[in-house]
């Protein structure tokens, strides 16, 4: 399937705090389900999205190093949460949390990753958008590896891994964490 990229309009979609983007791939990144909210958003027809690899909505300002550590993460077998930008197909953007789910046969063999996303509050995108700019100037001047190298450094200098760095960002709290958690449990 060939999807022309739209161009990044700048501007950005509401996303309702109360509803989760739930969407999930083969191994290899590409869509095999996604709610309606997913739809919705992305202003994807559900064909058009089953099928498609999930860099369909990868939004020109998101830093090549952050899908390089979720992809690390995920084919080793862990779980991970992050920050990212989504493009719709109109070229709208939206933020959202995102957090990883690895699901596996009886044999262990992962089958699938599900992913569910929430709107990324604002202080969170604030914080992150420095830094995934950051990146992405090391990206265009060194490459990738360096933009990885960098936030390596980044994490060190806060005293933290990535996991717990997201986590201190990120995480939901309170009621929305219970909510979200029995979200993850009913799609597992």
């Amino acid at each position: 399937m060939s999807v022309l990229k739209p161009i990044p309009t700048g501007k950005e979609i509401k996303l309702d705090s109360k509803k989760f983007i739930v969407s999930k791939t083969d191994t290899t990144g590409k869509i095999v389900y996604g709610n309606d909210y997913f739809s919705q958003i992305s202003g994807y027809k559900e064909s058009e999205l089953i099928g498609a690899p999930h860099n369909i909505l990868r939004h020109p300002d998101m830093p090549k190093a952050i899908f390089y550590l979720m992809w690390q993460y995920l084919q080793n077998g862990r779980n991970i949460m992050a920050v990212v930008k989504n493009m719709a197909k109109n070229g709208d953007h939206y933020w959202v949390v995102t957090d990883f789910d690895i699901k596996r046969d009886q044999s262990g063999n992962v089958r699938h990753y599900l992913a569910f996303r929430q709107a990324a509050p604002k202080h969170v995108v604030s914080e992150i958008e420095v830094l995934y700019k950051k990146l992405l100037e090391i990206e265009k001047e060194h490459g990738m590896q360096a933009s990885v190298e960098y936030l390596m450094g980044y994490l060190e200098e806060k005293n933290m891994n990535y996991d717990q760095f997201i986590e201190n960002l990120a995480k939901p709290k309170g009621l929305t964490a219970i909510f979200f958690a029995k979200m993850k449990k009913m799609f597992s």
